[in-house]
């Protein structure tokens, strides 16, 4: 879990209804020792977070007091509250160009072809117009 003082805890949202983005997460609570909590966007209040529909079902969102950090920079935000010295500066990295730019390709790659990943389902598959 991310340790710091925040008016409301880190939340990370993602599509509970992909396979591929569930097993992600969960794959990450295993892995990464500074995981927020985090809760599929379909069980959300995402007004709450200044968040529509359409902007949880194009991509994953790391809300951190005031701040969210959607796609490629959601997890860059979650890499640079890491303990892990090296998970900190990937995540640093991961702000800044040409570094960002590629990690973002990466991201729509990966979330636009996520049904057909490990885990994917059909279901998977990104909403036309997301």
């Amino acid at each position: 879990m991310i340790v710091t003082a925040h008016a409301r805890p880190p939340l990370l949202i993602f599509d509970g209804d992909c396979a591929f983005c569930t097993t992600s997460v969960n794959t990450m609570k295993r892995l990464i020792p500074g995981m927020p909590a985090s809760a599929p966007y379909q069980w959300t209040d995402l007004t709450s977070y200044a968040l529509t529909t359409k902007d949880a079902q194009s991509r994953v969102w790391l809300i951190v007091d005031d701040h969210r950090f959607g796609g490629a920079a959601a997890v860059a935000a979650l890499l640079r509250h890491q303990p892990n010295v090296l998970m900190r500066v990937l995540g640093w990295l991961g702000t800044v160009p040409p570094w960002s730019w590629a990690a973002e390709v990466g991201y729509r790659l990966v979330a636009r072809y996520r049904h057909r990943l490990p885990g994917g389902t059909p279901a998977c598959r990104m909403k036309p117009g997301a």
